[in-house]
């Protein structure tokens, strides 16, 4: 079948690939005709890197995870799916028998199988086989696009989660990109009464500033810290949300943070950064750390159905299937005021 196909670093093509020899339908599986795949930064990554930490990709593989589409087989024991069915897919596939998976962490499962993560193919290809229990039916009322959106989202909805938030809570989200931004969505959906955003791209910043209660912030003009804290009468937030994955960022989260309050880091660092112990004693700081999400991707259907979170100001640019590549060469060019990017594939 044609597929997006990472050859080697810096270099994609769009051709037949055999991934359908590889793929039989399970008695709990549905095969799915793929409609929307988001472009995502970690896809970006292994186009501009060939890797990211112990992932490395060794041999050509298919690019995408973001994904919806429709249901056109079902396994002989599906009953919660059936044939027609507008979907959205959870990724990651753990290991039922794992420890991990067995304590409820099956995102952390050492051994689970995430599409385009090396060795494991993504789906920028026409149709794809899945367990039914990571697949999940759409409202009428929910895109295919906003549907390829709660992959994203659901990083932003388990940050939320980690973080506690309380009602009131007053919230900073370091960048604005996607996981930024369904972050921002996120925590007011969880009961923040405010949240900041920073970064420097103005562009992106606006979008933020549209989505509700969200105060934006350029760090190139603006100290963020002194921001903050003249905002909140010299308290600070109770949350901070690292999404930038950029070392700054990384290293200034205690500054704004209140004493008492979380960090809950999410943006990928891609190298160790400077962590001051001493500011995060003094405030007897709470950290958590966010990869990827467990349990949270019916809560996220569930509000975009309900109107709680509003993605579709995010999507800010489509590409045809046949347009792939350019797709990820502007993606890679990291454009100003660019959010997500998705995919369509043929109908």
């Amino acid at each position: 079948m044609k597929s997006l196909v990472l050859e080697e670093r810096m270099k994609l093509s769009l051709r037949d690939f055999p991934i359908e020899r590889e793929e039989t339908l399970g008695p709990r599986d549905v095969r799915i005709k793929l409609h929307t795949v988001g472009i995502c930064g970690s896809d970006v990554h292994y186009y501009t890197h060939g890797g990211t930490g112990v992932f490395q990709v060794k041999a050509p593989m298919i690019l995408g995870h973001e994904a919806s589409g429709t249901v056109i087989e079902t396994g002989a024991e599906v009953t919660g799916l059936k044939v027609g069915d507008r979907v959205c897919m959870e990724p990651g596939i753990p290991d039922p028998n794992s420890r991990a998976t067995r304590l409820g962490l099956y995102n952390i499962d050492p051994a689970v199988r995430f599409w385009a993560t090396p060795p494991v193919h993504g789906v920028l290809r026409p149709t794809v086989v899945h367990p039914a229990d990571f697949t999940f039916k759409l409202p009428d009322n929910v895109s295919f696009a906003e549907a390829a959106m709660v992959e994203p989202l659901a990083v932003g909805v388990h940050a939320a989660t980690k973080a506690q938030v309380k009602p009131g809570d007053v919230a900073l989200v370091i960048g604005a990109g996607p996981i930024g931004l369904v972050t921002a969505l996120s925590a007011l959906a969880a009961g923040c009464a405010r949240v900041f955003v920073s970064d420097v791209d103005d562009a992106k910043l606006e979008i933020a500033a549209r989505l509700g209660a969200i105060v934006p912030v350029n760090v190139r003009r603006q100290d963020l810290a002194a921001e903050i804290l003249k905002a909140t009468d010299g308290w600070g937030v109770e949350i901070v949300f690292e999404c930038s994955g950029h070392p700054s960022g990384g290293e200034a989260v205690f500054d704004p943070l209140c004493p008492g309050g979380r960090v809950v880091f999410i943006g990928s660092q891609v190298a160790p950064i400077q962590y001051d112990v001493g500011k995060a004693m003094v405030r007897e700081a709470r950290v958590e750390h966010v990869f990827r999400y467990a349990h949270v991707f019916p809560r996220c259907v569930a509000m975009l159905s309900s109107g709680a979170i509003d993605v579709k100001p995010l999507i800010t640019r489509t590409f045809g299937f046949d347009e792939s590549v350019e797709a990820f060469e502007i993606a890679a060019s990291a454009p100003k005021g660019e959010v997500k990017m998705q995919i369509l594939l043929p109908e």
